[in-house]
């Protein structure tokens, strides 16, 4: 039974986590798609609008080398936010401003295998120094991971 409790908290604790329970040592938190570089970033452009975040821009670096005559793999950025969650962010700490509105990089590997990856809220707690705004960094952390599980889907 001990067994059983032990297990069920750290479950709790790891969909509590969300996202940050995803990231690696450096911040970056990456999730593999089954599906290409655009579409990846197509299904989390329309999860995010359904969500009513504002997608900024959409930056394709393989497009953009190829037109100075360089060649890279798949690799797009999406910069995408809201105001509602990032401004009390800013406030708090405005060095965080650097690393808002939110950024996720879809990227084709050496392999062939696609990535979507975002930088952790945990990241930016820690980068900026971001004091008394815990639960809203956990409920951001939370729903980024939803969204990326469901544009993964």
């Amino acid at each position: 039974m001990e067994g059983v409790m032990r297990n069920t908290i750290l479950a709790l604790a790891l969909l509590f986590l969300g996202i940050n329970a995803w990231a690696g040592p450096d911040g970056f938190a990456s999730k593999a798609s089954r599906y290409s570089v655009p579409e990846t970033v197509d299904r989390l452009v329309t999860v995010l609008q359904s969500k009513g975040m504002t997608v900024f821009a959409r930056i394709d670096h393989a497009a953009e080398a190829e037109m100075v005559g360089l060649k890279m793999r798949p690799t797009q950025l999406l910069i995408f936010g809201n105001p509602k969650g990032g401004t009390p962010l800013m406030v708090a700490a405005p060095t965080v401003a650097i690393d808002l509105p939110f950024k996720a990089l879809a990227w084709e590997d050496a392999r062939g295998k696609v990535w979507l990856g975002i930088n952790a809220p945990e990241y930016l707690k820690n980068r900026h120094r971001i004091e008394g705004k815990d639960e809203a960094l956990n409920a951001l952390a939370g729903a980024l991971d939803a969204m990326t599980n469901k544009a993964l889907e």
